[in-house]
């Protein structure tokens, strides 16, 4: 079943993701965490997230921060790319489920507030 990322998921490498609704790029180098491996592994063992980067888990309703050296921005978003959930600054050893997504997007803390996302915006995955 196709979905915000599918087209995405045919090139190597990063790719952005775009709010819809203001034209403003959430991250310009996101990678996806697409296959268990990757998903378990996650962001562990990183002492920072650059600001702009960011790693999208699919498919994922939901990550835990056990082990993270540092705080995230957490984002549910849903087949479409609509986004169903927005947590910021998450601490260490936390949980942050979202039942109706995807995917979810992990940021450094900051950068939702920076971005002006909100839930019910949608994303766009852009080549660059």
């Amino acid at each position: 079943m196709a979905h915000f990322l599918s087209e995405i998921l045919l090139i190597e490498g990063s790719f952005a993701l775009q709010i819809e609704r203001t034209g403003t790029l959430l991250a310009s180098a996101v990678v996806i965490a697409g296959d268990s491996e990757a998903r378990r592994q996650g962001l562990l063992g990183r002492d920072a997230l650059p600001p702009g980067s960011g790693l999208v888990i699919a498919p994922s309703q939901g990550v835990h921060t056990f082990g993270m050296r540092f705080p995230l921005d957490i984002i549910g978003v849903t087949r479409d790319g609509t986004v169903v959930k927005c947590r910021s600054n998450v601490p260490p050893r936390r949980v942050v489920m979202a039942w109706s997504a995807f995917a979810i997007v992990e940021l450094g803390a900051g950068e939702l507030a920076r971005a002006g996302l909100s839930v019910g915006d949608r994303l766009v995955a852009l080549t660059l």
